[in-house]
């Protein structure tokens, strides 16, 4: 249990095995197994709304856990898989191919470091839940959680980056492009994903029974409506 944590301490300080310049296919797949253990358990922590609530059927409270957590690892690993074709283009438009698979790791560590601290600000969206009841400011809430961990996890994105950058001043570009891609992937596939917290006054469902819709256009209506 002990080399567990200690992994994590290591990936959070960049060194050991998870140093950029240890890359290797074993260390890549672990970075995508904590992605995927940290998500689910933010994603139950997040789908656990109403869980002081004693009006809510247990039942129900647990299969919107479930969903939940499930959804969270593939909210990470689907915008990554949707952004990385393009993202491989423009490496290899910019004569960078050589070096993708340590951009590849970078990007993969990026992912855990998100995950890893969701996980830690679980706690406080219980503590959230367990002190207020109201939907909206608890999609809010999850909302600036997501975009904490995403702004720690930059620090991960730059430490592997470092090296890269120092070979090729290109790779900078690069990595605020995929900053960019990430970013409008994943506000995309988080509105297509929904719902992520649940309320007792709706069914619990793994994707809303509406049409797909596109997210940007959805906000660009809303504030079209606002301004009018």
């Amino acid at each position: 249990m002990t080399g567990f944590w200690t992994g994590i301490d290591d990936l959070l300080r960049l060194r050991g095995w998870a140093a950029a310049a240890a890359a290797s296919p074993r260390s890549t797949r672990k970075l995508g197994a904590y992605a995927v253990l940290f998500g689910f358990t933010y994603g139950a922590a997040m789908g656990s709304f109403g869980l002081f609530d004693a009006a809510r059927p247990a039942g129900q409270l647990l299969l919107q856990m479930t969903y939940s957590a499930v959804k969270v690892p593939l909210l990470l690993g689907a915008t990554c898989l949707v952004a990385l074709p393009s993202f491989f283009v423009i490496n290899s438009l910019l004569g960078l191919r050589d070096d993708f698979r340590l951009a590849l790791r970078a990007v993969v560590a990026t992912q855990a470091g998100v995950a890893v601290t969701l996980a830690a600000l679980a706690p406080l969206t219980v503590t959230w839940y367990a002190s207020s009841d109201a939907y909206v400011p608890a999609v809010l809430f999850n909302a600036a959680m997501f975009a904490a961990a995403s702004g720690s996890a930059q620090v991960l994105l730059r430490g592997h980056y470092r090296a890269l950058v120092a070979r090729n001043p290109r790779h900078r570009s690069m990595m605020w492009t995929w900053l960019g891609l990430y970013a409008f992937v994943g506000i995309e596939m988080g509105w297509m994903l929904r719902p992520f917290i649940g309320s007792r006054d709706v069914p619990v469902e793994f994707f809303r029974r509406e049409p797909l819709d596109n997210a940007y256009v959805v906000v660009a209506r809303i504030v079209g409506e606002l301004l009018r």
